[in-house]
């Protein structure tokens, strides 16, 4: 008799297994839904994971890492095989990793780089070509002249390569006196309100007088967008985003921003889902183009291309994308 109950309870647990194999779960952890963009990762992640079969479990952080770090611990609790992390802080999200690894799941950075760890893999867009096409954009519309740079927070690895980006082409301008940058400074978030207080502070320092501002992404832009308004400079200083937000897409329309950059986040996020969900069944996957140095190692990653939006492409691009 004991030995017909521990078949039968050895049954089950096979029978058990094989449906958690068949259909694993995988861990989002979004670090807040500051803008209206990363409702957007969710959804097309969350889609993706259902039509491979897999069971999504979300968990946002509200931009707090304590927080973020709770939640790790809860999705490994609730069985997810693999985490899929857009960190709230660039280096404390290390924790998230090493805390996985300590039961054998893996995890991918999605969108932000995890620092000083053993990532096992990145998906994201390459942030430093997103900060070239700004400002190889704006160096056309403005070949001479003063030049704001507002980048993003510094917890996030994507300012820093952005910015990269950015001096890659402004640099060589700037030793042949072409351009001055006459203000530059990071975010302490990627707001709106971020943005509006650095443009204040870019406009009272330079009397008014600043030809191209470059931000870290579309929510600051529609602050320096405001506070040129209050200036009586809008539509007159060229103006630089990321993400292509529909107000941004709309104030492109406008003619009061310049270009904004499309990342392709569908493609990311079902690029993120379909590595996730093969983790989790160990079977292989496709093999990875290049590397990234997060500080401890060189993370196997799968970036996608970025493409500049202007006046001219809105349709090709953004419709197109259905972002």
């Amino acid at each position: 008799m004991r030995t017909t109950v521990f078949s039968l309870f050895l049954l089950a647990g096979l029978i058990f297994a094989g449906c958690a194999n068949k259909h694993p779960k995988i861990g989002l952890l979004v670090h807040s839904f500051e803008t209206q963009r990363w409702q957007n990762d969710q959804k097309y992640f969350v889609d993706a994971v259902k039509q491979l079969g897999g069971i999504p479990l979300v968990k946002v952080a509200d931009n707090n890492a304590d927080k973020q770090l709770a939640q790790a611990k809860e999705l490994i609790n609730e069985g997810a095989l693999v985490l899929v992390v857009i960190p709230v802080d660039q280096s404390t999200s290390a924790q998230i990793v090493n805390l996985a690894h300590e039961r054998e799941i893996r995890v991918i950075a999605y969108d932000r780089l995890i620092n000083n760890c053993r990532l096992d893999y990145y998906v994201s867009t390459d942030n430093v070509r997103i900060g070239e096409i700004q400002a190889d954009y704006l160096s056309k519309v403005k070949p001479k002249g003063n030049y704001a740079l507002l980048g993003g927070p510094t917890n996030d690895n994507n300012s820093r390569m952005i910015y990269i980006g950015q001096m890659n082409i402004l640099q060589p301008l700037v030793e042949r006196g072409e351009i001055k940058i006459t203000f530059r400074q990071f975010a302490n978030l990627w707001t709106s309100d971020e943005g509006y207080r650095l443009a204040i502070a870019t406009l009272d320092s330079t009397s008014n007088k600043i030809d191209a501002v470059i931000c870290g992404n579309d929510a600051m832009a529609m602050g320096v967008i405001k506070a040129l308004k209050e200036r009586g400079l809008e539509g007159k200083v060229a103006v630089a985003g990321q993400d292509a937000d529909l107000p941004n897409i709309q104030q492109i329309i406008k003619g009061n921003q310049s270009v904004t950059v499309l990342k392709r986040i569908k493609t990311m996020a079902s690029t993120a889902a379909e590595l996730a969900f093969h983790l989790a069944k160990a079977e292989p996957i496709d093999p990875y183009l290049s590397t990234i140095s997060n500080g401890d190692r060189l993370v196997p990653s799968y970036l996608v291309d970025a493409i500049a939006v202007n006046e001219g492409n809105i349709e090709m691009t953004v419709v197109a994308e259905g972002n």
